[in-house]
């Protein structure tokens, strides 16, 4: 009978720990990109029209920052997640689905490096 893996190798887990660091790299850039757009004023330079056009304008801006904080929100959750993922290879608990105990396919891992569950656990939810 075929011996089951029940966990990565070292060198896979080396493998995924670069993916997971090359993702949470750039996720950082991302968020202070939108931390920058954030703090930046709003620079259309609009203070010589209208009255009405500008309360429109507050009112565009004031979304535009819900949904920009919306967008950092998520990614600093995503960055998290890419973290939690690193703890999990110095574990060396990576890749093993939380419900089914089963080894997570490579293919899963590389498209969603975070992942803590299998197809098979993530469709039963």
């Amino acid at each position: 009978m075929e011996n089951q893996k029940t966990r990565y190798s070292d060198s896979e887990l080396v493998e995924f720990k670069g993916l997971l660091l090359e993702k949470l790299r750039s996720s950082k850039e991302e968020l202070n990109a939108l931390a920058t757009s954030l703090s930046s004023p709003n620079a259309n330079g609009t203070d010589d029209t209208a009255g009405t056009y500008k309360t429109l304008e507050d009112g565009s801006a004031t979304l535009e920052k819900e949904q920009i904080n919306q967008l950092a929100a998520r990614q600093k959750k995503f960055i998290e997640q890419l973290e939690a993922a690193l703890i999990r290879i110095e574990n060396k608990t990576y890749g093993i689905c939380r419900e089914t105990g089963k080894l997570i396919p490579k293919e899963r891992l590389r498209a969603v490096p975070h992942t803590t569950l299998t197809m098979e656990a993530k469709l039963k939810q």
